[in-house]
């Protein structure tokens, strides 16, 4: 029996030892087969030490979760267009500002710089000012400064399509990737970068653009071998992009803030807006009290009130910082200016389709499936003059034996077939098409009904307007409440008995 309880205790002292070098010491193993991972002599698989996704620029966690999408006050303008479904959406990161006039300045001033060959790139890229002219207003001003004087620079941009809006965030999804190579020491400052030479992520990961390297990471597979960054290091973040519909829908209600004190799922109350209350005023008894909560326009002809008492203070867009952010901590997710939205526009949502059940997960319509061009070797093919990585269609050919997509292009999935219970056709009954995307939020020019989340429009993806705006979003990768999380486990193992976390 003593010589049993000797075992046990040394068998019990190396597991411990092993564990606290695998955790706190540089030699971490395989908890599968008890490999040492990072070592070249036991065959140099690497696992990384990963602390967890960074915050991007200007980017606010949005903790995820389940709520009812779609209208959360009387449909006044009987479109039946938003009727209120249950939808969860998963965590994801997004502006806590609309995208300003500076922001989209540095954007012109780099692409102008790094593609002299190119042109076009710039001048496709450039805001339509002339959304300022009105026929019977004297806007004219504006159509000269509000895009350049220094006076707009922390106003939202405008006059910008959604096309534009998807130009800008690759743009800035490399931009960003590129510093924080910078920063980790591992790339140099290039400001010398010009058409092809210049870093784009993808060609990064995939070996067609090196840079002006500082010092490159320890390829862990050979001794005193070096290689450049891979996607499985965690270093560089996933895409900018523009929030799907329902990810900006639940971003602006930010229930979370009407969540009851006890902290379970019980909702106090409903909210018609981003903040608490039906009305657009502060109505706590301090200095804010009566204050206006938003820019919209409060009756015919009234922008901003009365002189020495205005209301917004804004007869147009305002600084993006101007109002008390939201529960989730998001400016102007009501007023200011209208956004674009990823997504493609209908008036009849998930809830009309005979298999709405199968779409009640981070809903979206507008996918087109596409996938990296290749070589006879399984490589990508060589990048482009603008030094980005070629893509194509997925043929719908190559879908037969798939069960959970047939097509590559699903915008506009069941559109009048038998997974719908409506006929939609285009020409016929509407002029609705696959241009058509999905704008929410009321904008400076809009009354207050605008102004609920739940409410949407649609405008062509080549247009823009001097109401319409944007921000972006990015996905959330790994645990849903942030870094912190270590992934939603409620009960941990402790010898042979289950424990609650929680009191």
């Amino acid at each position: 029996m003593k010589k049993f309880l000797q075992l046990t205790f040394l068998l019990a002292l190396t597991a411990g030892v092993m564990n606290s070098c695998s955790k706190g010491g540089n030699e971490m193993r395989s908890s599968n087969t008890n490999l040492k991972y990072n070592d070249p002599e036991w065959g140099g698989f690497e696992k990384q030490d990963y602390a967890g996704q960074v915050n991007g620029p200007n980017l606010v966690l949005v903790e995820g979760g389940t709520f009812t999408m779609g209208a959360t006050d009387q449909d006044v303008t009987y479109e039946w267009n938003n009727i209120p479904r249950r939808v969860t959406v998963s965590s994801f990161y997004m502006d806590e500002t609309e995208v300003t006039n500076i922001d989209y300045k540095e954007y012109l001033y780099f692409i102008k710089k790094d593609f002299p060959s190119y042109p076009e790139v710039w001048i496709n890229a450039l805001p339509d000012t002339l959304v300022w002219r009105d026929e019977l207003s004297y806007n004219e001003p504006l159509v000269e400064t509000y895009l350049r004087h220094p006076s707009y620079d922390d106003y939202p941009v405008v006059g910008v399509s959604w096309l534009q809006a998807q130009d800008y965030c690759k743009w800035r999804s490399d931009a960003v990737n590129e510093m924080l190579l910078i920063e980790k020491g591992i790339l140099n400052p290039n400001p010398d970068q010009v058409d092809s030479d210049n870093f784009n992520t993808k060609a990064y990961l995939a070996g067609q653009y090196q840079g002006n390297v500082r010092k490159n990471l320890e390829d862990k597979s050979v001794e005193g071998g070096e290689r450049s960054v891979k996607f499985e290091d965690g270093i560089l973040l996933p895409d900018y992009r523009l929030p799907t519909e329902a990810e900006w829908e639940y971003a602006a209600l930010s229930l979370k803030g009407n969540q009851a004190a006890s902290g379970d799922e019980n909702i106090t109350d409903r909210k018609f807006y981003p903040w608490a209350g039906n009305t657009a005023r502060y109505k706590k008894r301090d200095k804010y009290q009566g204050k206006i909560l938003a820019n919209f326009k409060r009756g015919r002809g009234d922008y901003m009130g009365m002189a020495g008492a205005l209301n917004d203070r804004a007869s147009t867009p305002g600084p993006v910082r101007e109002f008390m952010p939201n529960d989730f901590g998001l400016y102007n997710m009501a007023g200011n200016v209208s956004e674009w939205t990823q997504d493609v526009y209908r008036p009849w949502t998930q809830l009309e389709l005979r298999d709405a059940d199968n779409h009640d997960l981070n809903p979206f319509r507008g996918n087109e499936f596409k996938q990296l061009m290749l070589d006879e070797d399984g490589r990508p093919v060589e990048k482009d003059s603008l030094g980005r990585l070629r893509y194509e269609t997925v043929e719908d050919s190559t879908l037969i034996n798939r069960e959970n997509y047939r097509s590559s292009d699903v915008r506009n999935y069941a559109d009048g077939d038998s997974s719908s219970y409506v006929f939609y056709g285009y020409g016929e009954t509407t002029l609705i098409s696959d241009k058509a995307r999905v704008i929410k939020g009321g904008s400076w020019s809009d009354r207050l009904y605008w102004l609920s989340p739940g409410t949407r429009r649609f405008k062509d993806e080549d247009k823009s307007d001097r109401n319409l705006g944007f921000r972006c979003a990015m996905i959330r990768v790994g645990g849903s409440g942030g870094n912190e999380d270590t992934g939603g486990n409620h009960f941990k193992q402790s010898g042979q008995k289950m424990e609650r976390r929680f009191k």
